[in-house]
């Protein structure tokens, strides 16, 4: 068979950001089995038609022994492919900073480092996380690790390096960022942190961004005249579902046009600009800041990307659908939206109360339900029965459309 691989380059000596190759690319590769042995070359012809004839000749020419099987492209390192391969494609992607910590983490472990590529399998990705294991590192910090050395096998299978990648597990035991911060930490966080800290930690409380989405916030994806308060286009993301409109809310609102005043009402560039490579803020910009914040606040220790998880949990526990609560996360499936959902123990007693009174028939007493907790997860009194008396249901939240996103 033939297959051609994608490429996005410009120059002949340049890496493609697609498939990792410098020099010939985009053109037609044949594969096929000869004797148990798989031959994979490059026909290095961008015509299809002469890609299939190359390949029939190559076949016939093995049927007569005028050729034998070719000597097959000596296996990197997992080192000099991570050097060479992986670092150059991962730079031109916004994920960079995650496969550098992982690329770090994994050179270091020399045994590993230095093994080709085609030797590494379940057996030596255990050692290595035995190794981290003993430096005294969480399940979690070691798992990210493995998880860019599994994308690294994968990648070197795609980009035709090998032939299949092992199998990997993967620590158990792993802590998930599922802090959330109560409205009284949030305050007292925000009263002493910097405010640059505190602008851009609001932003991130009351809009659900990821961190990296926030820092990279421009002024031509503001529009103030949308909506209630206006909205944010958010361009550049984790996967195509991160690119979303999301309306602002209040605090959202007063806090970007105080800064756009205060620039000079600029009509494009970054918000929050800074010395950085890139030339806005970044992960590092704020981490002393954070850190000094949490002291001096006394709010027990969270990470930025904590607020993140908040917002949605408090959106969830407002009502909202998971397929509006994925939209707005900029998830790609409602499966990842619900590990942000959180439901309290009123919410979940609440629930429990409405099931009884169905499977009792649809009783329209809802004098058992606790004081204090008609939320706009709860049906009115209005929606007392299941099925009204002209026969159709009452919509539900998840088609209303009720959520609050403030």
């Amino acid at each position: 068979m033939i297959y051609k691989r994608g490429c996005n380059k410009k120059g002949p000596n340049e890496t493609c950001s697609k498939c990792g190759e410098r020099g010939s690319c985009g053109v037609y590769w044949y594969k096929f089995m000869w004797n148990g042995k798989l031959v994979r070359e490059s026909s290095k012809q961008g015509n299809d038609k002469v890609a299939r004839q190359m390949e029939a000749a190559h076949k016939t020419s093995l049927a007569k022994g005028e050729v034998g099987i070719r000597e097959k492209k000596p296996i990197p390192t997992l080192a000099e492919f991570l050097k060479h391969r992986i670092e150059p494609w991962a730079k031109q992607r916004t994920s960079w900073i995650w496969y550098r910590a992982g690329i770090r983490a994994l050179v270091r472990y020399r045994p590993l480092a230095n093994m080709p590529l085609n030797e590494i399998q379940g057996e030596q990705a255990g050692d290595f996380a035995a190794h981290r294991l003993s430096e005294g590192l969480q399940a979690g910090s070691i798992n990210s690790s493995l998880r860019v050395l599994r994308r690294v096998l994968h990648l070197a299978v795609e980009w035709g390096v090998l032939e299949s990648a092992p199998k990997m597990g993967l620590l158990s035991g792993e802590r998930r960022r599922e802090r959330v911060v109560t409205v009284e930490e949030e305050a007292r966080y925000l009263a002493v942190a910097s405010p640059l800290l505190a602008s851009v930690a609001a932003v991130l409380a009351d809009s659900g961004l990821r961190p990296d989405e926030c820092h990279r916030l421009r002024w031509e994806d503001i529009t103030w005249v949308n909506g209630r308060n206006g909205t944010l286009l958010v361009t550049h993301g984790k996967t195509a579902a991160a690119r979303r409109v999301l309306p602002m809310s209040s605090r959202v609102r007063s806090i970007l046009e105080q800064r756009w005043a205060e620039t000079g009402r600029p009509s494009e560039g970054w918000i929050w600009p800074a010395p950085t490579k890139t030339g806005h803020i970044d992960h590092s910009s704020l981490k002393k800041q954070h850190t000094k914040t949490l002291r001096l606040s006394g709010v027990r220790p969270f990470v930025l990307y904590s607020l993140r998880h908040t917002f949605l949990t408090r959106l969830g526990e407002s009502g909202c659908d998971a397929w509006t609560l994925a939209r707005v996360a900029g998830h790609s499936s409602v499966a990842i939206s619900s590990r942000y959902v959180h439901p309290s123990e009123d919410l979940v007693l609440a629930a429990m109360s409405r099931l009884g009174r169905h499977n009792s028939g649809h009783t329209e007493n809802h004098d058992e339900t606790p004081s204090g907790l008609r939320t706009a997860a709860m049906p009115e009194q209005s929606e007392g029965y299941m099925v009204s008396a002209a026969g159709l249901e009452p919509a539900t939240h998840a088609l209303k459309g009720h959520c609050s996103t403030n």
